[in-house]
């Protein structure tokens, strides 16, 4: 059995989103009692977060943008300029928390702690744009994690692997100039926030290295295997990445409220195999994965059972 670390805290269910807002606490309330009912979390290595330096956010975001983040917390302004991505006067900290987790993530991974490591964590990130918040997200997790394991363990090729129902349009802005930084994203389309195309493949130096897979409304287990076989795994071994991330958002199942598409737990796990053995042939198996959406409580939480089954298997 793999060795798989749990990046949490209950700080992350005080990202107060009020009401019945689809990114709230009861989520990480769910998956949590999920790990704790099927006895997955004893078998867990539980690693704790810590706070990210502003110098890191910086790394993804402009200066003035955090400071905005910040500053609207203080005030207790309930939201970012978009009006669905909520805040409370904690939520700075959180987030920044959030990043922290994948730092602990990549640091369990790298010292060998850990073969892999998930982290549950909210807000999510993969919507934040360079200057603005979007989706419910404010900084962009994946992003930062990407330049952490670059700059912290000197590796040079990191690729960023995004199920996401939703396409990662802050993700792919912040790199799409990069060619350090591989970003796959199979995501319905159209659908929010509008972008994922195909033909995004990247700007100036990163042309090539941003790969979209749009597909369908009804889109099934077998049609996301299909392209991870024919579109993925062709493209990683050309990229041969030295570390992997998964932007981890589950709402591509088929009873998640802000979905068309028609993905299962048993295709999240099959998805998970693939990534994996990327991880393995061309990584050293250095693989973290980051929780994105997932709104259907119990899809979420069988769904992220069955990707840490998969990682645990090794």
């Amino acid at each position: 059995m793999g060795r798989v670390g749990l990046v949490g805290h209950t700080d992350f269910q005080k990202h107060d989103t009020r009401g019945e807002h689809p990114e709230r606490a009861e989520r990480l309330q769910a998956l949590h009692a999920h790990l704790d009912a099927t006895g997955l979390t004893k078998d867990l290595v539980a690693l704790a977060p810590r706070h990210a330096e502003v110098s890191w956010l910086e790394k993804a975001h402009a200066p003035e943008y955090i400071a905005h983040v910040k500053a609207r917390c203080a005030q207790g302004i309930p939201y970012m300029g978009d009006f669905e991505t909520m805040l409370c006067p904690l939520s700075f900290d959180i987030a920044r928390l959030a990043v922290g987790a994948t730092f602990e993530a990549v640091d369990a991974v790298m010292d060998g702690r850990v073969d892999a490591a998930f982290c549950a964590v909210r807000p999510p990130g993969h919507h934040a744009e360079r200057d603005r918040a979007m989706g419910f997200c404010l900084f962009g997790n994946a992003v930062i994690a990407a330049r952490y394991v670059q700059e912290t363990h000197r590796i040079a090729r990191v690729v960023i692997v995004d199920w996401d129902v939703h396409h990662g349009n802050g993700t792919q802005h912040i790199l799409e100039t990069d060619p350090s930084v591989f970003f796959f994203s199979i995501h319905q389309f159209p659908h929010y926030p509008g972008t994922g195309r195909a033909d995004e493949t990247g700007i100036g130096a990163g042309e090539g290295f941003t790969l979209n897979a749009p597909v369908p409304a009804g889109s099934d287990d077998d049609l996301y295997l299909r392209v991870f076989d024919d579109v993925f795994l062709p493209a990683m071994h050309a990229f041969q990445p030295q570390f992997v991330i998964v932007s981890a958002g589950f709402d591509a199942h088929w009873a998640d409220p802000l979905s068309g598409t028609l993905a299962t737990e048993s295709g999240f796990a099959e998805m998970t195999k693939r990534v994996l053995a990327v991880a393995n042939e061309h990584a050293r198996g250095r693989m973290i994965s980051v929780l994105e959406g997932g709104y259907d409580l119990g899809g979420l939480s069988r769904s992220v059972a069955a990707h840490l089954g998969v990682l645990m298997d090794g």
